[in-house]
């Protein structure tokens, strides 16, 4: 397993309507900045969108030039074997030390060697220090 580190994650909080996210997309990507994981949660009529994206300073700035209300968030990432049971080991460590994912979100394409997790939970700095240690 890759170590496990403290990354900020750019979270857009806006109406949702249809078109958020190509809008975002298109923003960013005008501005040479990649996203490298993207989670959307809607509730009722407003929509959260979480981005890990490779330039965060440079993203932070645009989307707040763009009008889009947006705000930083401490998350762990880490990097993960692709094979069956590596999630289940993550989350029943941090379960054990009664450490409450908030929320995660994963992906990985079929055949890759790894998988990039993000969460956030109760205390993510000692997440971090106990993911190390698997």
């Amino acid at each position: 397993m890759r170590e496990a580190t403290i990354a900020r994650e750019l979270v857009v909080h806006a109406e949702n309507r249809v078109g958020i996210l190509a809008n975002i997309a298109r923003l960013l990507s005008d501005q040479g900045i990649n996203i490298l994981g993207v989670a959307v949660i809607v509730q009722e009529n407003q929509a959260e969108l979480h981005l890990m994206v490779d330039a965060p300073n440079y993203a932070l700035t645009a989307l707040r030039k763009a009008d889009w209300t947006v705000e930083e968030r401490e998350v762990v990432v880490l990097e993960l074997p692709h094979r069956p049971g590596f999630l289940r080991r993550i989350t029943e460590a941090l379960a054990r030390q009664n450490l409450d994912i908030q929320y995660l979100y994963a992906s990985a394409p079929t055949g890759a060697q790894a998988s990039l997790v993000v969460l956030s939970c109760t205390h993510n700095g000692k997440a971090v220090q106990l993911l190390r240690e698997l």
